[in-house]
């Protein structure tokens, strides 16, 4: 396959909590691996997400604290980069919406509707708190779902159905600050007129049927089928958020949900002025030959599967024109949007606010990233809701990681490089079972890769571990350490096979295990690293300080594929790639399940 461009849209995590392992498996995660799989192809990958700083959950934080939204919003933001650092995720960029670009393109998405018929004003009931005296914004509000009946259900959508909801229909609503009960009075908003773009959409859609998720498909062709779709809000009476950019229209913002999704857009564009190629980001957002992937969860489906393409279908070439854009053109549609389902905790659902969660950077300050990098891909939700159990997390590390593949490359190169000299042997000419394992494993380039291609990570990573153990069974049968004893040139092929074929693997397992990928990389001689490095840059901002993730490439271009290995060439001492983990961490673990913080 010829080099494409690959855009990687990552969900962007509201700043106003610590991000656990059920939002990581759900977006950041697989994203990650799958941009180091097409990185590694050799495709033009641009990953970009960053922190939805413009929330509500960040002003209802905010108010709790006594504190201000602009500081609830930085503090959890540099959490993030410090834990997407110690976990190898490789963003292109990872930033805000609130900077002073996301402003300007979000206003510009506004104003493109606006001038191509696809927005119109309305008066609407909107809960208002006379407690408070002001309008409480969606997510200020919760009640019962007039739809399924469940009880905590947000006024602008149900966590527990999927369905958008209209606020005004809320049964027995209450404020999230303070209990009391609102009441709805009038008020004007921008609507995006979503009936006269459904046309657009549901044709978009049906292009996609053959490969898109069921789960996808479901919350959006499928609710289509049944109702139309109707008008939304796109401003809410709001003071922290991105003013509208027209006059009259004071004291309101554009609502989270429109201009949060225009981040991908806004950070590929910011992307591409901090690297010094202010028209680079065309290549994913015009070329035709571009993919973009959009890694959410299931309760993001209806923002990016039909709101997020009829905005960009309604923005027509109009965006382009009010950017200054040299020939205008249409914005990409998303390829696909392999939204993952769930992952709950030891049986139940994962609540930050009762601690039962694991926190991915709490975790890292006791076990290496690979290992949550591992257990969460083979955990991975992808399909249906997952479990985390940490007697799971235990077995896996020690019989998979530490027995099948970790145990495989550490005893073959220590043997080799004890016996050796510290250089790969020379195996003269291969037997046939030799050629045969090499061929085995050599098809995962393969197999893996169409695994990974149409983003089935579990079964690509259970793939490679099926390809270790094959590994394993042929040492098993040929036994160098016992070949050695009597003919150490019978010895030299089997080792140099297996050698071979661990390199092989190390390319498969490298999305998916980037450190120990890299030692083992290191340890077989080789000395240019299989991916770039993540850099944190401090970016001056008409809206101030602005700090980001910025992943400097590597030169991984082209390496996935089966790259012999050299005889006669030198090795590193190597060291263990994995810790075994003793038994007793589970009941530690579970019992700090739950304890306050």
């Amino acid at each position: 396959m010829s080099s494409i461009p690959v855009l990687v849209a990552v969900a962007w995590p509201y700043a106003n909590a610590e991000i656990h392992v059920g939002n990581l498996t759900g977006s950041d995660l697989p994203a990650d691996i799958f941009a180091r799989f097409h990185r590694l192809k050799g495709n033009q990958v641009l990953m970009v997400s960053g922190s939805d700083a413009h929330g509500t959950p960040i002003t209802v934080r905010a108010d709790a604290e006594k504190t201000t939204a602009h500081d609830v919003y930085q503090r959890f933001h540099a959490g993030f980069l410090d834990l997407f650092q110690r976990l190898g995720l490789t963003y292109d960029l990872f930033t805000s919406t609130h900077t002073a670009n996301h402003f300007q393109v979000s206003q510009t998405v506004f104003m493109a509707l606006k001038q191509n018929g696809y927005l119109y004003t309305a008066r609407e009931m909107q809960w208002f708190s006379p407690a408070q005296n002001r309008f409480l914004p969606d997510r200020y509000v919760e009640g019962t779902c007039y739809i399924c009946g469940y009880d905590n259900a947000r006024s602008d959508q149900c966590d527990k159905c999927g369905n958008l909801l209209d606020g005004a229909q809320l049964i027995n609503p209450r404020s999230k600050v303070d209990g009391s009960t609102p009441e709805l009075r009038e008020t004007e908003h921008f609507y995006l007129d979503l009936g006269q773009l459904q046309p657009f959409v549901e044709d978009y859609l049906r292009t996609h049927e053959s490969y898109w998720r069921p789960n996808v498909l479901r919350q959006s062709l499928g609710q289509m089928t049944t109702e139309k779709l109707r008008g939304r809000p796109i401003t809410r009476d709001l003071d922290w958020g991105i003013p509208l950019p027209i006059e009259g229209w004071e004291g309101k913002c554009l609502y989270v949900w429109f201009e949060a999704v225009i981040g991908y857009l806004s950070a590929s564009i910011e992307w591409a002025r901090l690297t010094g190629q202010p028209d680079a980001w065309k290549n994913w957002w015009h070329n035709p030959e571009a993919r973009s992937y959009y890694f959410i969860g299931k309760d993001n489906i209806p923002f990016h599967a039909v709101i997020w393409p009829a905005q960009l279908i309604g923005c027509g070439t109009t965006f382009d024109t009010l950017m200054k854009v040299h020939q205008p053109s249409t914005l990409n549609l998303p390829y696909d949007v392999p939204a993952n389902e769930f992952m709950n905790l030891e049986g139940q659902k994962i609540s930050g606010s009762r601690n039962w969660a694991v926190w991915g950077r709490d975790f890292l300050d006791r076990y290496d990233p690979d290992p949550l990098r591992y257990y969460l891909t083979a955990n991975m939700p992808e399909t249906r809701d997952s479990d985390w159990d940490w007697n799971e997390f235990f077995q896996r590390n020690n019989n998979e990681l530490v027995a099948t593949w970790g145990n495989l490359a550490n005893r073959v190169l220590a043997f080799t490089y004890k016996h050796w000299n510290g250089c790969i042997p020379d195996p003269g000419e291969l037997r046939n079972v030799d050629l045969e394992l090499l061929e085995t494993v050599e098809d995962g380039f393969t197999t893996v890769a169409e695994h990974l291609d149409a983003v089935r990570l579990r079964q690509a990573l259970a793939e490679a571990m099926r390809l270790a153990t094959e590994v394993n069974r042929y040492l098993d049968t040929n036994a160098p350490w016992f070949e050695i004893k009597t003919d150490k040139d019978q010895a030299a092929k089997s080792v140099y096979t297996a050698l071979c074929a661990i390199n092989y693997l190390k390319v498969m397992f490298a999305p998916f295990l980037p450190f120990t990928s890299e030692k083992l990389h290191t340890y077989l001689g080789f000395t240019k690293p299989l991916f770039g490095t993540q850099t944190t840059q401090v970016k001056a901002d008409s809206l101030g300080e602005h700090t980001v993730l910025l992943y400097q490439p590597g030169e991984c271009d082209g390496r996935w594929e089966a790259e012999r290995l050299t005889p006669g060439s030198a090795l590193q001492p190597p060291q263990p790639l994995f810790r075994k983990l003793d038994p007793s961490i589970v009941e530690e673990e579970r019992a700090r399940l739950g304890r306050k913080a």
